[in-house]
């Protein structure tokens, strides 16, 4: 199930309020085009802003669109260990096939505060729990250690490591149990060599069918033709992360008119380099 290359969706707004038509059309589109893997409600998702209500709903609609055709891996994360036991296993009730869990934000816990927070979790819920680190967001890096540690419950079954690391990353896959999926689309590639099994990507909010076919050509050791549409894919990735996601990604739908572009603040936008960053991008890609 955690091999391929998965979506972290955007949520689709309308006047303030989330697009559930629009979120299933982006579902049809995304199984369409080849993806191997859903992932609403993560960060790119804006789950930051979504009220208890709005992030079931959602995760609701991405299920039943989804229909069993590929997994959906909802985000279920949250500072308080308490909130995310309760989202974790709303997800669970609802269907979902495993959850998306980022380490605790602005609370800054040690590494043992990190490990008895997803070991609470694992232990609250029957969910295959993917653990997200992504220290540029919460401000705590979860070390190796911790997540071999983490890697010894049964439900505990993947990490998305988007620290950067790639010493970290290396000895992740080297020491733990778990299966390790890339949170940074330009190192999917550079991952994937060191033995990871994919990607939860952004940029797969643009072209879903591009990057389950870098996955799978990695994975097939067609290594030529993976350096080959990685480096088409880099100018890409570049322009998803010119601002603060999903800002970027947002942005480019809109210019390719799948999405009106609207945000929550404290997302509002990106600037009109920014912008222009992301037009030329998608130019060059051949997809405007």
């Amino acid at each position: 199930m955690f091999n391929g290359a998965f979506t972290a969706l955007v949520t689709p707004f309308a006047n303030g309020k989330v697009d559930h038509d629009k979120l299933r059309e982006t579902v049809d589109w995304q199984i369409e085009q080849g993806i191997n893997g859903l992932v609403p409600c993560g960060t790119t998702g804006e789950c930051a802003t979504l009220t208890h209500d709005e992030h079931t709903d959602v995760l609701r609609t991405v299920l039943k669109q989804a229909g069993g055709r590929v997994p959906v891996i909802a985000g279920t994360g949250s500072n308080s260990t308490a909130e995310a036991i309760q989202l974790t296993r709303a997800a669970q009730n609802m269907g979902a096939d495993a959850a998306l869990v980022i380490t605790p934000y602005y609370n800054k816990p040690s590494q043992e505060g990190l490990f008895r927070h997803f070991a609470a979790i694992a232990e609250a819920t029957q969910l295959p729990l993917v653990l997200y680190n992504v220290p540029s967001r919460t401000a705590v890096n979860m070390e190796s250690e911790t997540v071999a540690r983490l890697g010894e419950y049964p439900n505990i079954v993947a990490i998305k490591e988007a620290s950067g690391d790639l010493y970290q990353i290396a000895k992740i896959i080297n020491t733990s149990k778990l299966t390790v999926l890339s949170g940074d689309d330009a190192l999917t590639v550079e991952m994937m060599e060191l033995g990871a099994k994919g990607v939860i990507s952004v940029t797969a909010n643009v072209v879903p069918g591009d990057m389950a076919r870098l996955v799978a050509l990695k994975s097939q050791g067609k290594n030529d033709e993976a350096a080959a549409l990685d480096a088409k894919l880099r100018p890409l990735h570049a322009a998803m992360f010119v601002e603060t996601s999903p800002q970027p990604a947002k942005t480019a739908l809109k210019l390719l008119g799948k999405s009106n572009g609207e945000m929550r603040l404290p997302m509002w936008g990106v600037s009109e380099d920014s912008k222009a960053q992301i037009e030329k991008a998608l130019k060059d890609y051949g997809l405007l």
